[in-house]
């Protein structure tokens, strides 16, 4: 502990204050061991099992594929670093000398044992009337928390002892966006110039983290800064600033041509244009909604969380980098901010127990690091963690739908409630890539909803109803039968065959080919469900033992692993078939690798349900998977 001090001096004497419009934003190092869980950066899906090798979530987090471009990334996660290894492969979970614990415990007690949540649900004081939940799901709990922000307009209020300094200066009043993405307002106070705030929402491809099947819906927005915005001259240009996003989408989305130029337009002339990188104080803001089937989108008015991204320091992918798992965290809970390690500064603004959104403390916001982070090469090192899959750190804006029809707000593949169904108006965008549907190539992978490998009733009812014998294809889909553990795997190996028989056959399309709404959209009973199950995650304010709640533990959660194939408890006690899995097996010889992870997810390299290069960029122009006539 005394060398760690001395770093955090030599740290906190060499890093630059962060400058924003309203003064100084200044944290402090801190040790991940004084959390509950220093491991908060790893989520709850890492740690399912993989059924022998037969599912793959991985791959859509732990890829070379934008590392090896240079794309924004340089955290290749699929074998390409000797030091991260593969994480489709084995469950490392890289050890950090100092922790106590292993990280190869499974903390998420509310996704494990859902039964535990319900139990301090019902000793809490915060019980509710489930009856009450859709009007719950109706009311604006955003505009309350918008006020308490005051201060300047920009993307620091200069509050500097408020933890409301950095929520987002997007207020839902002004919201939706306008057809042409740009979000308006009819406030003096928050118009940039006209009536322009400056923000533009993103239409981009979901995949199985935030979608209706998964209980959350997102909204993503995004504002360069104001020299964005103007002419050479120094006046406001509405048609400059659609230039300068514009080019901002080829720069991410990797489709820069050789006669774009080399900077921005307008007055940021002098900013550089590079490949896969955001401008300096760029601006992200992400509500993360409830999901009610009877609003647009599937977006509930209410939401569950407010998240916003500012980013202060350049990172370039290309120069020399550093992947200190032992460094501390800089933050300032105070103020309500972390900083990812990347560049970025992250806030998030979540439910208290009555509903109403409150800054989220140091663990709740480290948990942002897992996904929205990189390796980065500025002194002082601070903690980095995140995906291979992102570019710059960010998720949406690499998905988005090309041009003018992602330049709208997130609809969710045009979802319409018709007569009471949920109905999906869009097709399956191909991969750049792989020339494969974007979703359709989600199913064969993950062979279920979400990246917990699992589906709901509905979704499995369609695919029994549509995947027979009947109709064409080599076997009738079954539930999985886990009173049969001795089968399990090759049950699973027909459920991926007969995933990639329903993709390639098109089955997953309707007649106009537009998905199937059952496999994008719960049933209402399951959005309800959904919803309510987390509200107790709310009650009882346990965000930092898991935000994803399911009616049981999930199966990919449990051992059903053969003789063979098998691994223990970290203490050496063998599992038992069926058990929930709660820990695995670290190394104890090898000094380099003490305590990191050893045991494999059987997810062979060989196999077609590997993919260590996957990158998330769309076709351009955009290109649907034709339906079978």
């Amino acid at each position: 502990m005394a060398s760690l001090g001395f770093n955090r001096l030599i740290s906190l004497l060499c890093l630059s204050p962060i400058v924003g419009f309203g003064g100084t934003l200044m944290g402090e190092f801190i040790s991940r061991t004084t959390l509950h869980n220093p491991y908060a950066n790893i989520p709850a899906q890492c740690y399912i099992e993989t059924g022998g090798g037969t599912q793959n979530a991985c791959m859509f987090c732990h890829t070379n594929a934008p590392a090896r471009a240079h794309l924004g990334n340089n955290n290749p996660q699929a074998g390409l670093s000797t030091v991260t290894g593969n994480l489709q492969t084995t469950y490392s979970f890289a050890p950090v000398t100092q922790q106590t614990i292993a990280a190869t415990i499974n903390p998420w007690e509310n996704t494990l044992y859902p039964e535990r949540l319900e139990a301090a649900y019902q000793k809490s004081a915060n019980r509710f009337d489930e009856s009450t939940m859709l009007e719950y799901l109706k009311h604006d709990n955003w505009s309350d928390a918008y006020a308490k922000r005051g201060g300047k307009m920009g993307w620091d209020n200069g509050q500097d002892s408020s933890p409301w300094r950095l929520f987002p200066d997007l207020s839902p009043s002004d919201l939706p966006a306008k057809e042409d993405g740009f979000v308006r307002t009819q406030s003096k106070e928050r118009a940039i110039f006209g009536d322009m705030t400056g923000w533009r929402a993103i239409n981009f491809m979901p995949y199985g983290i935030f979608t209706p099947m998964s209980g959350s819906v997102s909204g993503i927005y995004i504002r360069l800064p104001k020299t964005f915005m103007q002419d050479e001259k120094g006046a406001w240009s509405e048609a400059i600033y659609a230039q300068n996003l514009d080019l901002l989408e080829r720069v991410i989305t990797d489709r820069l041509e050789a006669n774009d130029p080399q900077t921005y337009y307008g007055k940021a002339h002098d900013v550089e244009v590079h490949r896969g990188i955001y401008p300096l104080y760029t601006e992200f803001a992400h509500p993360l909604h409830y999901v009610d089937l009877r609003a647009k989108g599937t977006r509930a008015t209410r939401v569950k969380e407010i998240r916003y991204m500012v980013k202060t320091k350049m990172f370039y992918p290309g120069e020399a980098v550093e992947k200190d798992e032992d460094a501390p965290i800089y933050l300032n809970e105070k103020q309500g901010w972390i900083n990812n390690g990347a560049g970025w500064l992250l806030a998030g603004f979540i439910e208290d127990a009555k509903g109403n959104l409150r800054p989220q403390k140091a663990e709740e916001l480290m948990q942002c690091i897992g996904c929205h982070s990189d390796n980065y090469g500025f002194e002082p090192s601070a903690f980095t963690s995140g995906s291979s899959n992102t570019i710059d750190s960010t998720w949406a804006f690499p998905r988005k739908f090309p041009e003018k029809l992602g330049w709208a707000e997130m609809d969710y593949l045009a979802y319409t409630l018709k007569e009471g169904k949920a109905t999906s108006n869009r097709g399956d965008p191909l991969n750049r890539k792989t020339q494969q549907g974007e979703f359709g190539y989600f199913l064969k992978h993950v062979v279920g909803a979400n990246l917990y490998g699992v589906m709901p009733a509905s979704m499995e009812a369609f695919l029994m109803e549509t995947i027979t014998k009947a109709h064409g294809f080599s076997d009738d889909w079954r539930a999985l039968d886990l009173q049969h553990p001795e089968t399990l795997v090759s049950q699973q190996r027909l459920h991926v065959k007969l995933m990639g028989e329903c993709v390639d056959r098109k089955a997953y399309l309707t007649p106009e080919g537009f998905i199937q709404p059952s496999l994008l959209y719960p049933t209402e009973r399951e959005a309800l469900n959904g919803a309510i199950g987390y509200r107790k995650v709310v009650a009882t304010q346990r965000f930092t033992l898991g935000k994803d709640v399911f009616a049981k533990t999930p199966f990919t959660f449990r051992y059903f692993r053969n003789a063979k194939e098998a691994y223990t408890h970290l203490d050496g006690r063998p599992y038992q078939i069926g058990e929930i899995i709660t820990d695995r097996p670290v190394e104890k010889e090898a000094i380099l690798t003490e305590g990191a992870g050893i045991t494999e997810t059987l997810i062979d390299e060989k196999d077609a349900l590997y993919d260590g290069e996957y990158l998330p960029l769309l076709n351009d122009p955009l290109v649907y998977v034709k339906a079978l006539k």
